[in-house]
């Protein structure tokens, strides 16, 4: 079944109206009718309906509730990624994968070592595109929530009290390896706030190093193989969440 998001002022008593561009999707795409039934998620509480489709008109889709979803797919496990801003076609792939895994904020972080430089007018475009392709994504995973791209910072911006733990995987860390952190952590019933740092193609720098040492970051290991940047924030992501989410 198709889901859609919508905001909570697109609800009103038991009745939904879609809008935007999901109307042409809906209507055109996917061919949907009078009285089908489509899946529609609160985007400011999370909340799932369930509802019929009553009328397709040009510029919205009207549905009523039928019921509320009471499952959620969303994770006990709150991950942010602070990931090293690479070429873009790799910096996409990065937010549609992790997005299907479960993370639930992405940072792009300028790095010494990023390749791409970016002014503020191309920047604010490449929010815009990679915000879009967390919400298909989103879309696409039956997701309950859309993961927030934030804005470009520097590595020295991570602001650790936010986190349980700041995990960054560092391919000459030889003895501490990232499972033996997960179960430090580990803890029934527990909601846990993770922050993971991934460096771009040319890794992170002495320099950035220190700045994170200085912020109490833990660096751990993902194996005996050195992964590309857009393989290893998926493989964390993936490791963390199967050890830790309930």
């Amino acid at each position: 079944m198709s889901k859609f998001f919508v905001k909570q002022n697109q609800i009103e008593n038991n009745a939904i109206k879609v809008i935007g561009e999901d109307v042409n999707h809906i209507a055109h795409v996917l061919r949907m009718r009078k009285n089908d039934e489509i899946q529609l998620c609160n985007q400011d509480t999370g909340e799932n309906y369930l509802a019929i489709i009553t009328n397709i008109f040009k510029d919205c889709v009207e549905c009523e509730i039928k019921e509320k979803i009471e499952k959620t797919t969303e994770s006990n496990v709150h991950i942010t990624l602070f990931q090293g801003i690479p070429k873009f076609e790799k910096m996409e792939l990065i937010i549609q994968k992790c997005t299907e895994i479960g993370v639930k904020n992405i940072v792009p972080v300028m790095m010494e070592r990023t390749v791409v430089k970016l002014d503020d007018k191309v920047a604010n475009k490449k929010l815009e595109r990679w915000q879009k392709i967390a919400e298909i994504a989103s879309k696409q995973s039956m997701r309950d929530c859309i993961p927030n791209v934030e804005k470009i910072i520097k590595i020295k911006e991570i602001d650790e009290s936010k986190f349980d733990r700041v995990l960054v995987a560092y391919e000459n860390e030889e003895h501490n390896i990232l499972k033996n952190e997960l179960n430090k952590l580990k803890k029934k019933g527990k909601e846990y706030n993770i922050a993971i740092v991934i460096g771009p193609e040319g890794g992170i720098s002495e320099k950035e190093i220190d700045i994170l040492k200085e912020k109490n970051a833990v660096f751990v290991s993902l194996g005996k193989r050195i992964l590309r940047t857009e393989t290893a924030g998926l493989v964390m992501l993936g490791n963390i969440i199967y050890e830790l989410e309930e």
